[in-house]
């Protein structure tokens, strides 16, 4: 089952639109009325986007939804998505994959800020850039991505997974500030640069391929290592906080 929602003309298309509703379970009735909200007003979904559905599904593993159209100012497609696929053909808004337990999204586009926050399962693939805080925890949470697998093929913004606790996170190009902040597990991976990466890291296993700008001084080295014929350093802390996590890597300069 194909469910296409195409994002509709709005006269204050800067509104952003809180679309929580839009996972594929949500679609296995064709008649059901779902609605978002810009801001305080509850608007039909139709009323947003222009909806065709082609064939039908008895499961949400058999649905796939596509969000053509403008789609930047859309927020929290995805949330606690457990099964199916959403293919976005532009930029998506803030909270896309909040809190998602299995299934795909798939964004040919940009990202908003918050990008699989608190994930627990599944996969979310960006081929553009990220905003700030993708695989985090939300403000004041202990625990950020949970599990599952985050990959983006652009750069990222600041306090990429920060809280990291389970799961895969790939940076093909840049992060920002503070990446891997507290991280208490899983694994983050930085293709290229960062800067105070790691800091107060408790668990977890950190690679970067690019350049550490900025580094902690309260990590340990311990010399030189291999991996698939690429040499990187390899760290443990931050000793600051009694943290037993692992660094990899290639080139980093200390603070002035």
């Amino acid at each position: 089952m194909k469910v296409i929602l195409e994002v509709k003309e709005r006269k204050k298309a800067y509104l952003p639109i809180e679309a929580e509703v839009i996972v594929p379970k949500n679609f296995l009735d064709p008649d059901c009325g779902l609605t978002v909200w810009q801001g305080n007003k509850e608007l039909p979904l139709e009323e947003v986007f222009s909806k065709r559905i082609e064939g039908t599904a008895s499961y949400a593993d058999n649905v796939e939804i596509i969000i053509r159209g403008d789609s930047s100012r859309i927020k929290r497609v995805g949330e606690y998505m457990d099964a199916g696929r959403i293919y976005i053909e532009e930029n998506i808004g803030m909270h896309c994959g909040n809190f998602m337990s299995g299934g795909e999204i798939e964004i040919a586009g940009n990202a908003d800020s918050w990008l699989g926050r608190e994930m627990k399962g599944g996969r979310i693939i960006c081929h553009g850039n990220a905003g700030d805080y993708c695989a985090s925890g939300y403000r004041g949470e202990q625990r950020g991505m949970r599990g599952g697998e985050i990959e983006v093929f652009g750069n990222s913004g600041t306090f990429t997974a920060e809280t990291l606790t389970g799961g895969f996170v790939t940076i093909h190009g840049n992060t920002g500030d503070f990446s891997g902040a507290e991280m208490r597990g899983g694994t983050l991976i930085i293709m290229g640069n960062c800067s105070c990466v790691c800091g107060n890291m408790k668990a977890g296993t950190c690679y970067v391929h690019g350049t550490v700008y900025d580094m902690l001084p309260t990590f340990v080295n311990h010399g030189s290592n291999i991996i698939k014929n690429k040499e990187f350093t390899k760290f443990t802390g931050d000793v600051a906080g009694r943290g037993k996590g692992t660094l990899f890597i290639n080139n980093y300069q200390y603070m002035d």
